[in-house]
């Protein structure tokens, strides 16, 4: 399953190079059932669960649950401001947005309480304060991520704005 997750997106984006595409954050339902998700029988919600809880383990397993739950709030903050995609799928396959889609950690076997950490984000718990963005102090690279107002510091994150 995720080297056929891999080759997808290597599929994915070979074709938007070859076609002068940009990734717009929609899948129809051949692209979603080939990653795995259904299209018919279950809702967007259902969809976004899983998709989120799969960003939050990529970036976040081994963190406080708080911390979890953080990062899948600073993602649909990111859903909800005008300058990212509108979904769940957009925000997360945002070219260069998460470390754990472009290193492939988005596809490592999932810690049992990301789910959880999914839903619990999705049911509006946001300990962030409102974060559109996180980075961690001692592996950040990027200069700009750094300028930006600090909101908390959780677990080996901080979230600002």
């Amino acid at each position: 399953m995720v080297n056929s997750v891999r080759k997808l997106r290597r599929l994915l984006n070979s074709s938007r190079k070859n076609n002068g595409l940009t990734a717009d954050g929609i899948a129809g339902s051949a692209t979603l059932k080939a990653m795995g998700i259904s299209s018919s029988g279950t809702s967007a919600s259902n969809n976004d669960v899983y998709l989120l809880a799969r960003a939050i383990n990529g970036e976040a397993r081994g963190e406080p649950y708080s911390g979890q739950v953080a990062v899948g709030a600073v993602i649909l903050n990111r859903v909800k401001h005008p300058s990212f995609p509108n979904s769940v799928a957009g925000v997360i396959y945002q070219p260069g947005a998460f470390t754990a889609v472009d290193d492939g950690q988005i596809d490592a076997a999932m810690t049992s309480s990301c789910e959880r950490a999914a839903r619990d984000a999705l049911n509006g718990w946001d300990p962030t304060g409102g974060a559109i963005y996180y980075y961690n102090p001692v592996t950040a690279t990027n200069k700009w991520i750094r300028s930006r107002p600090i909101i908390v510091t959780i677990g080996k994150h901080v979230f600002c704005s």
